[in-house]
């Protein structure tokens, strides 16, 4: 492997973990509301929505680092999509609606022990991630990730 493709990876990889990372923040800011809702705490559901809401909101700006290191190949289609989650948080923060913001990540039709859209989106740039790792001619795995 040449210096180039260990770069290459290693950036790629350092993007994935830290999509994982926030991702677990904010699936547990959306557990910690679902918790507070079913004991009556209405002020910190609103409060753990809303720090779900700011994860995403905070994503491009955050992810920046990451990106900048990653495969030229995917930056482009990774911040459009995290552009988009980070609009449509903003937007449940302006509105100030823990309706709204407890739907983001979620398509309208969303069926329980479906993925959220966050989940499907790192399933997907994980796949993207190996395919490009397989086209530059690797058969062994570099990736950690599965």
């Amino acid at each position: 492997m040449t210096m180039a493709e260990k770069i290459l990876d290693s950036g790629m990889q350092a993007l994935l973990d830290w999509l994982t990372e926030r991702y677990g923040q904010i699936h547990g800011a959306e557990e910690e509301a679902k918790s507070a809702l079913a004991r009556g705490d209405t002020e910190e559901y609103a409060a753990k929505l809303t720090r779900k809401a700011e994860l995403l909101a905070d994503l491009p700006k955050d992810a920046r680092p990451y990106l900048l290191e990653a495969p030229e190949a995917v930056r482009g289609k990774v911040l459009q999509k995290l552009t988009r989650f980070s609009q449509s948080a903003a937007y449940g923060l302006k509105l100030k609606s823990t309706f709204f913001m407890s739907a983001l990540l979620y398509r309208d039709d969303h069926a329980p022990g479906e993925p959220d859209n966050f989940s499907v989106f790192l399933s997907e740039l994980t796949d993207e991630a190996k395919a490009l790792w397989e086209r530059a001619g690797h058969k062994e795995r570099f990736f950690l990730h599965p």
